[in-house]
């Protein structure tokens, strides 16, 4: 298994897969090749701003969007990119096959996630399936792993849709908002409920939507977001989002 990808000058770099995955930072790199635009298809290429990372990562369709969301979200991912590598590999009848993951994921414990984002199960036929055998494979010796990502249910989906919107630290309100909403909250209690007892809705609400981006404040994402919806504190994730927090800036693209 060979990795190809493009270095900081932009030429191409072709590594031995095992040493790329030790030396190559792959959630730094550009997109080894271009998402292609189609003529007629009703979503093109776009740009994700993280709040992981602070930077924009580009997309090439609706169901990656949604799973650089989810990843984004996940207190564990330190890094994130699209298509940084291609990788080759000689198949069995002997002919050179290459296939390029669509998403990169860097954990904190230095692993790596390879991730394609297919909008279904069977999307990508029998090539995707044969590529898949092939990323697994490569990934588990060097400790890391590859995913297809399923699309998440629609109702989770359409929440951190709106969730990402107040993802930007802007959102988090003036100095002690945020301890405020923790102890609003500190039990389950409604979330308007919680919002007035801490002051004006129009400036605590935005901060209450980014504390449950961040994970300040949980609530189940599998039934729809409303003002009687209930809330409370994780203080467990609390104190490391606040140190995430203090690492991120930019301009991101609202929603």
């Amino acid at each position: 298994m060979e990795a190809a990808f493009a270095g900081f000058a932009g030429a191409v770099t072709q590594l031995h897969w095992d040493q790329a995955a030790m030396s190559v930072r792959f959630e730094d790199l550009a997109p080894v090749s271009a998402f292609p635009v189609v003529p007629g298809r009703r979503w093109g290429p776009g740009w994700w701003w993280s709040a992981t990372t602070g930077r924009h990562v580009v997309h090439g369709s609706a169901a990656m969007r949604i799973q650089l969301m989810v990843l984004d979200r996940d207190p564990e991912v330190i890094g994130l990119s699209a298509r940084p590598v291609r990788l080759l590999w000689r198949h069995t009848d002997g002919r050179v096959r290459s296939w390029v993951p669509q998403l990169f994921a860097r954990y904190a414990d230095g692993t790596g996630l390879l991730a394609d984002c297919p909008s279904s199960p069977t999307s990508g036929g029998d090539r995707a399936q044969q590529a898949r055998g092939a990323l697994e494979a490569a990934c588990t010796r060097v400790g890391w792993s590859y995913r297809r990502l399923e699309p998440p249910p629609a109702v989770v989906a359409a929440n951190l849709r709106w969730l990402a919107g107040y993802r930007h630290p802007r959102y988090q309100g003036p100095p002690g908002l945020q301890a405020a909403l923790a102890e609003a909250f500190a039990a389950p209690r409604p979330l308007a409920d919680g919002v007035a007892a801490v002051g004006d809705s129009l400036q605590v609400l935005p901060a209450a939507y980014h504390a449950l981006w961040y994970g300040h404040l949980t609530t189940p994402l599998d039934e729809p977001l409303h003002e009687r919806v209930l809330i409370c504190t994780d203080a467990e994730r609390g104190e490391g989002v606040e140190r995430r927090l203090s690492n991120v800036g930019g301009d991101p693209e609202k929603g």
